[in-house]
C-alpha cells in the first residue's frame, strides 16, 4: 500500500462500549491490580529478607511474583485508564505492550518448567538435591529464562513490523497482541498466523505437556515417601498445578488456532494476564504454611523494631 495509506495509531475498543459497564471495568480491574501489586510485593519482601525462606524453590517462587508484578504492570494501567477514557487511542506504545506481553508471558512460563524441574529433583533425588539445585545452577536457569523470552518476545516484534496496516485502525481488543492485529492487515495474513502458531502455540502447548509429564512422574514418585512427606508434597505439587492450568490452558486457547475471534477471547485474555498474577501470590501464600509463617514473622519484627 502507499505510504501515505499506512496507519501509525491504532484505537482499543476495550472490554465494552457500555458507559456504565467501563465504571464497572475501572472499580474491579482497579482492585485486582492493588492486590497483583501489593501480593507480588509482599512476596518479594518477605523472600528477600526472610532469613528462612533460602531454599531453590522460594528462589524461583521471587521470580515468579517479580514477573507476575512486571506481567500484570504492563497491561492493566492501560486498562483501567482506557475504561474512563472516551477515545482510546495508542500509537507505538502498541508495538512496547506486544514486546512486554510476550517477554513476561513466556518468562512465566519458563519458570513455571523450572518450578517443576526443581520439585522432581527435590521428591525424586533428594540426596543430590543440594548438589543439583545449587545456587549458581538456579542463577544460571533464570539468566537463560530471560534471555529465551527475549528471543520469543522479539520474534513477535519482527512478526509484528512486517504487517503492512492501511486502515480500520479499531482494535477489537483492551490490549495489543499479534491475533487481533493480524484481522487489521493489508495482506494474507496465513503464513504469519502459522508463524505464530509454531512460535507461541507450540511453546505453550510444549510447555503444558512438559509440566503435565513431570507433575505425573512425580505424583508417581510420593508412593515411597512417608504419609506426612507425601502430604507436604502433595500440598507444594497441587499450588504448581493449579497455576500451570490456569496460565497455559488460556494460552493454548488463543495460540493454537485459526485466525478466527470468538466472543470469549477478551475473557480468555483478561484471566492470564490480568486473573493469574492475582491469584499467583494468594495460591502460594494461603497453601504454604513456611511462606505464611515467614511474612507473619518478617512484619512483626519489623514492627517491633518500631
Amino acid at each position: 500500500m502507499p505510504n501515505n495509506c499506512s496507519v501509525s495509531i491504532f484505537i482499543l475498543l476495550g472490554l465494552t462500549q457500555d458507559p456504565r459497564k467501563q465504571k464497572l471495568v475501572f472499580f474491579i480491574f482497579l482492585i485486582f491490580f492493588g492486590g497483583t501489586v501489593v501480593g507480588n510485593t509482599l512476596i518479594m519482601v518477605t523472600i528477600k529478607f526472610s532469613r528462612t525462606l533460602c531454599s531453590p524453590m522460594y528462589f524461583f517462587l521471587f521470580y515468579l511474583s517479580l514477573v507476575d508484578f512486571c506481567f500484570s504492570t504492563s497491561i492493566a494501567p492501560r486498562l483501567i485508564v482506557d475504561s474512563l477514557s472516551t477515545k482510546k487511542i495508542i500509537s507505538y506504545e502498541c508495538m512496547t505492550q506486544v514486546f512486554a506481553l510476550h517477554l513476561f508471558g513466556c518468562m512465566e512460563i519458563l519458570i513455571l518448567i523450572i518450578m517443576a524441574v526443581n520439585r522432581y529433583v527435590a521428591i525424586c533425588k533428594p540426596l543430590r538435591y543440594p548438589t543439583i539445585m545449587r545456587r549458581q545452577v538456579c542463577v544460571i536457569l533464570i539468566v537463560f529464562a530471560w534471555i529465551g523470552s527475549f528471543i520469543h518476545a522479539t520474534a513477535q516484534i519482527v512478526l509484528l513490523v512486517k504487517l503492512p496496516f492501511c486502515g480500520p485502525n479499531l482494535i477489537d481488543h483492551y490490549c495489543c497482541d499479534l491475533q487481533p492485529l493480524l484481522k487489521l492487515a493489508c495482506m494474507d495474513t496465513y503464513m504469519t498466523n502459522l508463524l505464530l502458531v509454531s512460535n507461541s502455540g507450540v511453546i505453550c502447548s510444549t510447555s503444558f505437556l512438559i509440566l503435565l509429564i513431570s507433575y505425573v512422574v512425580i505424583l508417581y514418585s510420593l508412593r515411597n515417601h512417608s504419609a506426612e512427606g507425601r502430604k507436604k508434597a502433595l500440598s507444594t505439587c497441587t499450588s504448581h498445578i493449579i497455576v500451570v492450568v490456569l496460565m497455559l490452558v488460556p494460552c493454548i486457547f488463543m495460540y493454537t488456532r485459526p485466525p478466527t475471534t470468538y466472543p470469549a477471547d477478551k475473557m480468555v485474555t483478561v484471566f492470564y494476564t490480568i486473573g493469574t498474577p492475582f491469584l499467583n501470590p494468594l495460591i502460594y501464600t494461603l497453601r504454604n504454611a513456611e511462606v505464611k509463617n515467614a511474612m507473619r514473622k518478617l512484619w512483626s519484627d519489623k514492627i517491633m523494631t518500631k
